[in-house]
């Protein structure tokens, strides 16, 4: 019996460092999307993407600790430290990792809403989307709540597969980032007689740093959703190389060598990984990363060119939004044992599961940002723009010459 109780106690201890190592590396991320928008906003907006980025989780921790966590699992951590530490441990460190799942949703909206957003607006926005909307879909796909995967089990022969958020997470974050940008319109002078003008990045150093930190945190982000060590897959790991690589490698070739696309193709490739990472065949990991690299430069150049409110600044809504989207569907075609896959997967389940996420996170957008820009507005003054947010609202530039 003590050696049953000391196995129970070290797997237990074990899978609560090995979420928690999951947890740190994708906390780690958020410095990623963070210097992603660094190097691309304008030089005037830097410090405002560093700012935006850090408080925003922090709001959004306390939003998911009161209400979202409760919202999705219906779970809380309210009961005195004793009965925490005693029972809870693990379930501490998995509400740790799934809050860096949650909080990524305001730092995916941040990029797309760069250079003239209001900060506290935003900043309450944020709270209300991880304290509601985000843990509405979340846990209708990985609690089971409200019967939504029975329902598609019973129809479709299985429920939706989304093993570490293309749609949940990357879907959610990008069609909310969406019914903000064009809420918010365009930048000032970012469109002349009809014609797109093109604002150069401040620094491609910090892109490309910001694309590599989230590069290496992705590992943590798909391979630690198995959430134990028995669960731990190298199938998770070599799928996410592959259509990292995949979409690095496509978007070279349709950007045009162009180093913004270049750099965000891994990350296009990675999110559309995230739902089949754990049933589909390398091969077909790595033609589902080059696509979504294909759907990035494609629909980004498209949609800036075409509709003059989308001003996504860094692109979140292809990036993440579409590519995410195309993520779920992709694990139902490439997650078939008949392309090499390990089956168990339904397209028509992938379809409807990622519509319903398309569906609930613009609606939901539009809600709670629909009701901040009438409550406070969102946009910075004209005046507020030009002179850049940096010295609108912290008072202080990216340099000291500033």
């Amino acid at each position: 019996m003590d050696i049953t109780s000391a196995v129970q106690t070290l797997t237990e201890s074990a899978n609560t460092l090995f979420i928690l190592i999951g947890a740190i590396m994708v906390l780690a991320m958020h410095a990623g999307f963070a210097f992603l928008e660094v190097g691309t906003v304008r030089h005037k907006n830097q410090v405002n993407a560093l700012v935006k980025i850090i408080t925003d989780f922090g709001v959004s921790a306390i939003a998911y600790f009161f209400v979202g966590y409760y919202i999705a699992y219906g779970g809380h951590f309210l009961s005195g430290a004793e009965t925490l530490t005693t029972s809870q441990d693990y379930e501490l460190v998995k509400f740790f990792f799934l809050l860096t799942f949650a909080a990524a949703i305001p730092a995916i909206v941040s990029g797309g809403i760069a250079e003239r957003a209001k900060f506290y607006p935003m900043l309450i926005a944020s709270a209300l989307i991880v304290a509601l909307v985000y843990p509405f879909f979340e846990g209708m796909i990985w609690n089971g709540n409200y019967g939504f995967q029975g329902w598609l089990e019973g129809q479709f022969g299985a429920a939706f597969h989304d093993f570490a958020g293309s749609v949940v997470v990357h879907g959610v974050g990008g069609w909310i980032a969406l019914a903000a940008v064009l809420l918010l319109g365009a930048r000032k002078g970012r469109y002349r007689n009809g014609k797109v003008v093109a604002f150069a990045p401040s620094s491609i150093p910090f892109l490309a740093l910001g694309a590599w930190i989230l590069t290496v945190g992705w590992f943590g982000f798909n391979v630690m959703s198995a959430q134990t060590l028995d669960g731990i897959s190298g199938l998770v790991a070599v799928n996410s190389l592959m259509a990292m690589v995949g979409g690095l490698l496509v978007a070279m070739l349709a950007g045009r060598k162009d180093p913004g696309f270049i750099h965000n193709g891994p990350l296009a490739g990675l999110v559309a990984v995230c739902a089949g990472s754990d049933l589909m065949h390398p091969v077909g990991a790595l033609v589902a990363g080059g696509v979504a690299g294909a759907i990035f430069v494609y629909l980004f150049e498209w949609a800036q060119n075409r509709i003059e409110r989308l001003d996504d600044v860094l692109g979140v809504w292809p990036l993440h939004g579409v590519c995410g989207v195309w993520g779920g569907i992709a694990a139902g075609i490439f997650g078939q044992s008949s392309l090499g896959g390990l089956g168990g997967v339904s397209l028509m389940s992938q379809l409807v599961g990622s519509v319903a996420g398309v569906v609930v996170a613009f609606v939901g957008g539009l809600v709670v940002y629909g009701i901040v820009r009438a409550v406070s507005g969102l946009r910075l003054s004209e005046e507020e723009e030009f002179n850049g947010a940096d010295v609108s609202i912290h008072r202080i530039g990216a340099t000291s010459m500033e």
